[in-house]
């Protein structure tokens, strides 16, 4: 469905993006995750057709997007981080509009505005000033415009950005849904969320892509043994000092939360029992000890540190 093949931009002697290349299937909720400055705004440019790279192509639908440009920008549906809204029109004014420019016309229009309006929960607000309507009803319109015309490929740039948790919530459910219908691309900060949406992570650093897998499958790879919680009644310096003499023990972390303490360890599951036998023959309390699984945050912490060390 989308194919970036070895994308370059520079901005007059500035590299932004070297060598960039993905491919995302018809019908994937791929999560496109970077820090700051890292490209992805540049490569979302490029893939909606607003920027050209300086070498480099995209193919959607098998079409080049510098060759065929508005025959591509018909397949997407774009959120921008920041949703250009018109807040003297009323919600349908405003998708009328948006349709129009899309080409749409008479009862296609009129049935399409119909039809996303209801997709995105917006039937009770579909007359009101889009000035009065709360951050994530305004993030609905902004989905809405993006779903006119029924793109196969949605592409969405930190959708939840600055709502509210029930509004994020929704705005969730609203992704989740075109899951299967469309191609999803979703550009986001908050990790939580690509674990809850994506099937697939492509990971950014300093305008290269440094990892691209799903979120089990990067966290299985980079995580080396053993990770375990423990929560410790004794003086913290002594319990990592002790912990740390353990054969097999790699990396004891005490954690600001008092008391809890990451072990890491090889994996060996002997080491376990071994560790609280050390902690209870110490005279410490060991109020609770449990697994403890590398999270999507880690990984990206992990890698976007390493390519930064690079």
């Amino acid at each position: 469905m989308i194919i970036a093949e070895n994308l370059t931009k520079f901005y007059g002697l500035k590299l932004a993006v070297q060598n960039i290349s993905f491919t995302i299937e018809k019908g994937e909720v791929v999560g496109f995750l970077g820090p700051n400055g890292a490209g992805k705004t540049t490569i979302l440019r490029i893939l909606t057709g607003f920027l050209q790279p300086t070498s480099g192509k995209i193919l959607v639908d098998g079409l080049d997007g510098q060759t065929h440009s508005l025959e591509v920008r018909k397949r997407i549906g774009f959120l921008p981080e920041t949703v250009p809204l018109y807040d003297e029109l009323t919600v349908r004014r405003f998708l009328v509009f948006s349709g129009t420019i899309k080409g749409l016309r008479g009862k296609a229009l009129n049935g399409e505005i119909d039809r996303v309006i209801s997709a995105c929960g917006l039937t009770e607000h579909r007359e009101r000033r889009i000035r009065h309507l709360s951050k994530g009803l305004k993030q609905r319109v902004g989905l809405a415009q993006a779903l006119i015309n029924n793109p196969p490929i949605v592409i969405l740039d930190e959708p939840t950005t600055g709502l509210d948790p029930t509004q994020i919530v929704e705005v969730r459910k609203l992704i989740k849904d075109l899951a299967g219908q469309r191609t999803v691309l979703l550009s986001t900060h908050i990790l939580p969320e690509v674990s809850q949406v994506c099937e697939r992570v492509i990971i950014v650093s300093q305008g290269r892509v440094v990892a691209e897998d799903t979120p089990s499958n990067l966290t299985g790879r980079l995580q080396k043994g053993l990770r375990t919680i423990l929560y410790v009644d004794g003086p913290p310096e002594d319990v990592q000092a002790k912990l740390s003499s353990l054969q097999g023990v790699t990396r004891v972390v005490p954690s600001h939360r008092g008391g809890e303490i990451l072990v890491e360890s090889a994996a060996d599951e002997g080491l376990r029992p071994l560790i609280a036998k050390t902690i209870v023959e110490s005279g410490w309390g060991l109020k609770e000890m449990r697994t403890s699984d590398l999270s999507l945050e880690d990984v990206f912490v992990q890698l976007v540190t390493e390519e930064g060390k690079d």
